[in-house]
């Protein structure tokens, strides 16, 4: 588009340039050799010289030269100016006369200066020169007087109603040539009406107005007028804002429908779409005057409920008015009885849910790892034959049951094999009352004959079948789901005491306890023994000595050779 002007441009001051030389050639060729300005432009009160020339005169003498006025209209040719070489300048009766003068009085350069312009100057101005022989020979300057128009526009106040009005008007007042103008808006609908008004000094005035429905919607919306003329750089325009006037349109705004007993500060607030601005503002209730508990301010548009009671449980109604009119609306307030906040509702009741989860979750571990801990205990305790997890796995020692290091019973002062001159003691490392007597357990009791031991005294065989029995009864208890590896364990030790009294040196005990320097020898269940060989079995056990015992610091007695069980 740039180019595009450019080119028009350049084309149009060609086209200018060309007109000018062929003006100048036609009338220099039709003058004869008078040469003047075909066109001048001038604005009121300015000064102009309006220059003319007689081109090599050779043998035509110049007698006389006059300037001549006609106006456009073809009136009268009016004599402005006469310069005559023996006689002088003169200046004939005519508007122009006081402000036309020659600028240096000569034949060859009669060019004259008009100061004070008037747009009524406008017209033709023509050189003629009086010659002898060739006669009367002229040029012609054609005058156009401007004027730059004083342009204005403004936007007209109406009110809102469904035939079309008057909304906005743009003038560009007494400009030479006539001012173009045009309208631009983004609200559909309008249209313009323009119309041209001459003015007595011969400038134009032209006046344009924008027409349209005026509605509230279109209130403050924009229209721009643009005004073009030959004097100006570039179109001058005006943005426009349409005003509308109507009466409010009123609303309430800031119920939330949670108006509880004891809330603070609860608040209303009445907008008012009016043009004019509202002159005032009302608040009313429809059980009469406002409640005690509430308060206007902001000039009358918010209503502010300091505590919510029952008075305030009814329906609220704001007026609003301006010079055209009045608006009202009204809201009714419903008071509950307990706070609604769903926002603060559900995050407490979120906090609360999430800490129950994470407290449940931690009961459940720790009941988790409760279980597992006792469960392995039990397991631990229900395996005698495990010395270090197992409380029945201890070390158990029996005292007055001497022997010697290669297992042979000690002879007692009457010969005997057998010590039976104490009770029997059980002791198990890592357990409080360590070292427990119990003569008054039948089963420790042994009144058979032959037995060699006194009465109430227990024989090993008795401590070891307790201790036996009350092992298997807690293995029973823990392994209730594993009937058949319990079978298999009590075929184990079967086949141990099976070993054991066949291996044992003559069928008895005597040869086949001793101390393992190693490990501890895990004394077998007797109660198949006792089926098959009682009586022989605790013979084989009075042999033990009692002279082997030691007392302690503690006031303790523990025998030198203890079996370990």
């Amino acid at each position: 588009m740039a180019k595009d002007g450019a080119s028009d441009s350049y084309f149009t001051a060609r086209s200018w340039g060309i007109t000018v030389v062929l003006l100048m050639v036609l009338q220099v060729s039709s003058g004869q050799h008078v040469k003047v300005q075909p066109e001048l432009q001038a604005f009121q009160k300015e000064k102009i010289l309006m220059r003319c020339m007689y081109t090599q005169p050779g043998n035509t003498k110049l007698t006389q030269v006059s300037w001549i006025y006609e106006d456009n209209d073809g009136g009268e040719r009016v004599n402005i100016a006469v310069f005559h070489p023996t006689y002088g300048e003169s200046f004939p009766d005519s508007p122009f006369k006081g402000r036309v003068h020659f600028t240096q009085g000569s034949l060859e350069n009669p060019s004259i200066e008009i100061s004070d312009m008037r747009m009524a100057d406008e017209g033709k101005y023509t050189c003629e020169y009086a010659t002898y022989p060739s006669g009367n020979e002229q040029g012609t300057t054609n005058l156009v007087m401007l004027a730059k128009p004083t342009n204005k526009a403004e936007a007209v106040t109406v009110r809102a109603g469904s035939a079309s009005a008057l909304v906005a008007r743009c003038e560009a007042a007494r400009g030479k040539p006539a001012a173009t103008i045009t309208w631009e808006s983004d609200v559909p609908g309008g249209k313009d009406n323009t119309t041209t008004l001459p003015q007595p000094d011969g400038t134009v005035t032209v006046l344009s107005e924008y027409w349209m429905t005026p509605t509230a919607s279109v209130n403050d919306r924009s229209v721009r007028c643009k005004v073009a003329q030959r004097t100006q750089d570039h179109p001058e325009t005006f943005p426009l804002v349409l005003s509308i006037q109507y009466p409010p349109a009123v609303s309430i705004e800031g119920y939330d429908d949670n108006w509880y007993k004891g809330r603070t500060d609860a608040v209303l607030t009445c907008h008012a779409d009016a043009n004019p601005q509202p002159t005032a503002v009302d608040w009313t209730s429809s059980n009469g005057p406002l409640p005690d508990t509430v308060q206007v301010e902001d000039s009358g548009h918010r209503l502010v409920v300091k505590r919510v009671d029952d008075s305030v449980n009814t329906t609220f109604v704001c007026e609003v008015k301006n010079s055209l009119g009045s608006g009202k609306s009204q809201l009714t307030a419903v008071v509950i009885e307990v706070s609604e906040e769903p926002s603060n509702t559900g995050v407490l009741a979120g906090a609360i849910l999430g800490g129950l989860l994470a407290f449940l979750l931690v009961v459940s571990l720790v009941t988790v790892l409760v279980i597992r801990s006792r469960r392995q205990q039990q397991q631990q305790r229900s395996y005698p034959g495990d010395p270090e997890t197992s409380s029945y796995g201890n070390k158990v020692r029996l005292f007055g049951i001497g022997g010697s290091g290669n297992g042979s019973a000690k002879p007692n002062k009457n010969g005997g094999g057998n010590n039976n001159n104490g009770p029997a003691y059980s002791y198990r490392e890592g357990e409080p009352g360590a070292l427990d007597e119990k003569p008054n357990d039948p089963r420790y009791q042994n009144n058979g004959p032959g037995s060699g031991y006194g009465d109430g005294s227990p024989t090993p065989h008795h401590i070891l079948l307790n201790e036996r029995d009350e092992a298997e009864r807690r293995k029973l208890q823990a392994m209730d789901d594993s009937q058949e590896e319990y079978e298999e364990e009590e075929d184990e030790v079967e086949d141990m005491e099976e070993d054991m009294v066949d291996g044992g040196g003559g069928g008895g005990y005597g040869g086949g306890y001793h101390q393992a320097p190693q490990h501890h020898t895990i004394m077998p269940p007797l109660h198949h023994a006792h089926h098959h060989g009682q009586q022989h079995q605790d013979s084989q056990m009075s042999g033990y000595l009692d002279d082997d015992m030691e007392s302690q610091r503690d006031g303790s007695v523990i025998s030198r050779t203890a079996i370990y069980v």
